[in-house]
């Protein structure tokens, strides 16, 4: 069964559900073949993301960097990236992201914080 990625995206909006999001990202990985990857895969390229976010955020810093470096912030892209391999982490997992994050967030409540 071949997916409308297209037409799938077409259908998010600003207020898509976490649910949602989850389950655009499970039929973009089928489409795009990357269905069968497992956490580790995931995490790795997970945290290649993350370093070129913190390269990212270099550049909106006074953080010292090469003169010839490419200076285009670029910062909301990588955040997606890293979201997007967020997300097929979870799904790689069989983790739901919303009822981790509430039970997560119930412990947090429960805390106290300076």
């Amino acid at each position: 069964m071949e997916v409308d990625l297209q037409k799938e995206f077409d259908s998010l909006n600003q207020k898509s559900s976490l649910e949602e999001l989850q389950e655009y990202a499970r039929k973009m990985i089928i489409a795009r073949g990357f269905e069968g990857e497992t956490p580790q895969d995931i995490l790795m390229l997970l945290t290649e993301e993350l370093g070129e976010l913190a390269k990212e955020v270099r550049k909106t810093t006074k953080v010292k960097m090469d003169k010839n470096a490419n200076r285009t912030p670029n910062l909301g892209n990588e955040i997606a990236d890293v979201f997007n391999y967020l997300l097929a982490l979870c799904i790689a997992s069989d983790i739901d992201l919303f009822e981790v994050f509430k039970k997560k967030e119930e412990i947090n409540l429960k805390r106290e914080w300076k």
